[in-house]
């Protein structure tokens, strides 16, 4: 077998193409409906991801998993206590943003890489606070999940004064996350290839890594702080099904988990890179170009989707909105369909393809989360509402106890829907509700009878002279020069 590479998956070789890779996992989350953080939501979504073990897998070492991992929100009264343990003062919330980053384990190798980073943030007008080595155990993870282990520190950045929205602070966390994987890892610097950050933001927190279930609490102590607070949790439990697993792939992402597969992933990665010279946005300005490429090859087809679904975020769209456009329902012959939901899918679909495959897929940008399932409802999950404002989402049932006078109600995600919480409204919002008020957010039905050519309209092109096919060797030669 080959072994395990902290930056991505093993190289094309003999038989086996990593174009071909699939996953296929367990997913699920705990959310308190009115966004009141506890370490109790932190120790319920442990207990939901141990319960998905079985949906995990592992190499031929049975203490190797494929990737465990979590989402919380930034919990500041643990960071603010841990950072201070080593001389950090943070600022406020929302002042200052956590990154979770993974490193070369040798010494040396660890400071220039960090020594590179800060030279990037200071080149983007924050401040770098500090760094932390997160605390970890590895007695218990087997000898080929050791071999690759990165060493684990959080960087504590400084948001500067004068940036006055709190997304223009994580657009620029995330723009110096995307300079930091490029030139850190073409600096041509020893132990370049470890750099990863599971997350870099203000709002989310990350703890992941080529583990079991079980393994991933005792690995991370931190996560057994009762001053860990956060009012979501996001887990997965990873089977890379025909797949190599490695530290970063392990879930969840950014913004998103994913049991399942992208199908149309070539497709999908082919398109954004085709786009991308033309990308321009008023939020990011001429930093956009530094963003690319957004999509990063060496990841799973779960790591492209949540590639696309940040961007698409930090530029300006809801997160809903961005799932809309990835995952869109069944529309063309959906007779039931109104018509301004229609003309939001249609006018979209003139934007982006849809991310297609057996998938559902959770996300969360650290205030509103949730779930859809693809159009055709080939992946199962399901859903618990308690009557104290509990919920439980998970890709099967049983993964929290929950006594039957606490539901209020439960149900499964339908094909094409969405479910989603905001926990700052502090209620579950219904997916007619959110598709109709982003649908009729905008005129889209008159913007594409505006706008929109069929190409069945356009005027017959001039007629050409058949080309003389015993000269086009020579023709092909003269363009080639000319070029």
């Amino acid at each position: 077998m080959l072994p395990p590479s902290p930056a991505g998956p093993a190289p094309r070789q003999g038989l086996y193409d990593p174009w071909f890779e699939h996953d296929s996992c367990g997913v699920g989350f705990v959310v308190h409906v009115k966004g009141r953080p506890a370490h109790t939501i932190v120790r319920q979504g442990l207990e939901v991801l141990l319960n998905l073990t079985h949906r995990g897998a592992c190499g031929s070492e049975a203490n190797t998993g494929d990737g465990a991992g979590i989402l919380i929100q930034v919990p500041d009264k643990f960071l603010r206590k841990v950072a201070g343990q080593v001389g950090i003062d943070l600022p406020p919330p929302r002042q200052y943003g956590v990154g979770m980053i993974f490193l070369p384990p040798d010494p040396a190798q660890r400071k220039n890489c960090e020594r590179l980073f800060e030279v990037i943030v200071a080149e983007e007008g924050q401040e770098v606070l500090g760094w932390r080595t997160v605390p970890t155990d590895n007695s218990m993870i087997g000898q080929t999940a050791r071999a690759s282990e990165p060493y684990m520190r959080q960087v504590f950045i400084r948001r500067n004064p004068n940036i006055a929205e709190d997304l223009a602070f994580e657009r620029k966390l995330y723009l110096i996350r995307k300079r930091a994987v490029t030139e850190i890892r073409n600096s041509g610097l020893q132990g370049s290839h470890y750099w990863y950050s599971a997350s870099m933001s203000y709002k989310t927190l990350c703890y992941k890594g080529m583990l079991m279930p079980d393994q991933l609490p005792l690995y991370y102590p931190d996560l057994g702080d009762p001053d860990l607070e956060s009012a979501l949790a996001l887990v997965h439990s990873r089977f890379s099904t025909n797949t190599f697993p490695s530290w970063e792939r392990g879930h969840p992402y950014r913004y998103a988990a994913h049991n399942g597969e992208i199908n149309t992933l070539r497709g999908n990665i082919n398109w954004m890179h085709a786009r991308q010279a033309m990308f321009a946005s008023d939020l990011f300005g001429d930093d956009i170009k530094q963003l690319l490429p957004i999509i990063n090859t060496n990841g799973s087809d779960s790591a492209m989707f949540d590639n696309c679904l940040e961007l698409l975020v930090l530029a300006g769209r809801s997160l809903p909105h961005a799932i809309m456009m990835m995952i869109p329902e069944p529309w063309q012959n959906h007779e039931s369909m109104s018509d301004e939901r229609r003309a939001f899918y249609e006018y979209h679909s003139c934007l982006m393809e849809p991310w297609d495959g057996p998938a559902s897929i959770a996300f969360t940008d650290g205030v509103r989360i949730g779930a859809v399932l693809d159009r055709n409802g080939l992946r199962p999950s399901r859903y618990y509402v308690t009557k104290d404002d509990l919920v439980v989402m998970a890709s099967e049932v049983g993964v929290l106890d929950i006594a039957p006078d606490r539901i209020l109600t439960k149900g499964r995600l339908q094909p094409g829907r969405m479910f989603l919480i905001d926990t700052e409204e502090g209620r579950i919002i219904s997916d007619e509700e959110i598709k109709h008020q982003i649908a009729s957010a905008h005129p889209y039905r008159q913007w594409l009878n505006k706008h929109l050519v069929e190409l069945a309209h356009l005027p017959d092109p001039p007629s050409v002279p058949e080309p003389d096919h015993r000269t086009v060797v020579q023709r092909q030669q003269s363009l080639r020069l000319h070029l």
